[in-house]
């Protein structure tokens, strides 16, 4: 059978699918099915986030090496289609210019679009075929050596291939991106609890006065909380690893692929990323749900709502200069008004909540996309591009929120010591530590009596003789308020 060669015309060439044939632009390495899709999908003009195709590289070469291993595609295609996948892989990794390879003229396909995915995978498919076609010498389109589904895809399908680099990409940005982020702010909030740990401040419940607390504990609590941001972002990091859908092909039976693929091609994408990557131990869940994928995301937003809290504490903090709180100075980075000079505004602070907003939004979007009816339906789920353009958006914002934070407003904080030891003789509460000597009755009367007067607490018990003053001195010890145990 002789193969019709490819029509070309001014800017277009003509490309042929299974539906017949179609346009596409000349310069490009996608073909028909691609094609179909960007005009399918003319939604957000948003493509697929670039971590996706470089996880999708990474996969196709995964799957082209188990092929060859199991006898499945001869030494000379492997070669072609491992070669084309190292370079989408290594020009997104240095950050190629616009219009390289893989910029959005390769992989233009809109986010929302098919909701398995396949228009991506085709395009991948197809972007491999063609480089691979062009260093054998063929023209692109000719799908000869490499077929887009006969080889490049060989013992796969869309509805394992996609999720599988959806979860690749994300475990991959957990692992490289987040995690260091997260770590390094754990480290720089406990520096400051250590280096602040002497100074006794109030502590605030309900927006109002509370017992003594240190600077130091009160950091500690914040440093913990980005510890267990990093517990948390290794969980969802693993969840997503552990659970891979390739080797299920269509519907999670396997069907045209080998029994032993996936787990060859989970081995490979482990040692290409340091990310330990497993087969799914259930097919038919792990295709038919993205259940691992909403965990993972759970995890994720508990970090953005903790970011959110320490973010806010130290704003508030940082309120003033003049008619705040004024605990702490914060970094002055920028002007903070237009109209008010000299101001100077806690900006860093609003980035990390305003983070936390768009990835509990996020968050939803993704619990939403996988709920029975509406994304998860029988065999497969179909809101897929959506939840993988969350998820990813979600990491990389609390990656690179994350580092600003620590680069532009942790470092640079300053404690006013004078005001923050300044406010704990002046308040009401330190009638706490009296309560158990003349009982909660009178302990609250001393408290409404000192504000009546204006008075300290420690003021209003010497005026009114009602401890002896060595006593009272012992039980107004700031500092062993902070201590009980002792």
């Amino acid at each position: 059978m002789v193969k019709k060669k490819t029509k070309s015309t001014a800017g277009t060439r003509l490309e042929r699918d299974s539906m017949g044939e179609m346009k596409v632009p000349a310069s490009v390495l996608f073909g028909a099915s691609t094609q179909r899709a960007v005009l399918n999908f003319p939604i957000s003009g948003r493509a697929l986030p670039p971590k996706v195709i470089h996880a999708f590289g990474l996969l196709k070469r995964a799957c082209a090496e188990a092929n060859r291993e199991l006898g499945k595609l001869d030494q000379r295609r492997t070669r072609l289609i491992v070669a084309a996948c190292n370079k989408i892989i290594k020009d997104l990794e240095t950050s190629a210019l616009p219009g390289a390879l893989p910029g959005v003229e390769h992989f233009p396909v809109d986010v929302f679009q098919t909701g398995s995915g396949t228009s991506t995978n085709m395009n991948v498919n197809e972007v491999v075929s063609n480089l691979a076609c062009k260093s054998a010498g063929k023209r692109i389109g000719a799908k000869d050596p490499i077929h887009p589904n006969d080889h490049v895809n060989m013992g796969q399908s869309s509805n394992d291939t996609f999720p599988t680099a959806m979860q690749v990409a994300a475990a991959v940005a957990i692992h490289a991106d987040l995690l260091p982020s997260l770590k390094t702010l754990a480290g720089a909030l406990k520096a400051k609890a250590r280096q602040w740990d002497t100074i006794v401040k109030i502590g605030r419940t309900h927006l109002m006065d509370a017992t003594p607390i240190r600077v130091g504990q009160e950091f500690s609590g914040f440093a913990a909380q980005a510890a267990y941001a990093v517990t948390r972002a290794e969980r969802a990091m693993v969840r997503l690893a552990e659970n891979l859908p390739i080797g299920g092909t269509a519907v999670g039976t396997g069907i045209n692929t080998h029994p032993r693929f996936g787990k060859l091609v989970a081995g490979r994408l482990s040692k290409a990323t340091g990310v330990k990557f497993s087969e799914a131990a259930n097919h038919f869940e792990a295709q038919a749900t993205r259940d691992c994928v909403v965990e993972a995301s759970g995890e994720l937003k508990t970090i953005a709502v903790s970011l959110s809290k320490i973010a806010n504490d130290i704003r508030w903090l940082g309120s003033g200069p003049r008619c705040g709180l004024y605990e702490l100075s914060l970094p002055s980075i920028q002007p903070g008004s237009s109209i008010m000079p000299g101001k100077v505004n806690p900006v860093i602070c609003e980035s990390v909540m305003q983070v936390a907003c768009q990835v509990i939004g996020n968050d939803t979007a993704i619990t939403m996309g996988a709920m029975g009816g509406i994304g998860s339906l029988f065999q497969l789920n179909v809101a897929m591009p959506m939840m993988a353009d969350n998820l990813m958006q979600t990491i990389d914002l609390l990656a690179n929120v994350s580092r600003a934070f620590v680069d532009k407003c942790i470092k640079g904080l300053k404690l006013n010591k004078a005001i923050a030891s300044g406010f704990v003789e002046k308040s009401l509460m330190m009638c706490t530590s009296l309560a158990p000597e003349i009982g909660y009755d009178q302990a609250a009367k001393v408290a409404k009596g000192a504000f009546a007067s204006g008075l300290t607490v420690r003021e209003y018990v010497l005026k009114h003789k009602l401890l002896d003053p060595k006593r009272l001195d012992e039980l107004l010890d700031a500092r062993s308020m902070t201590e009980p145990e002792k």
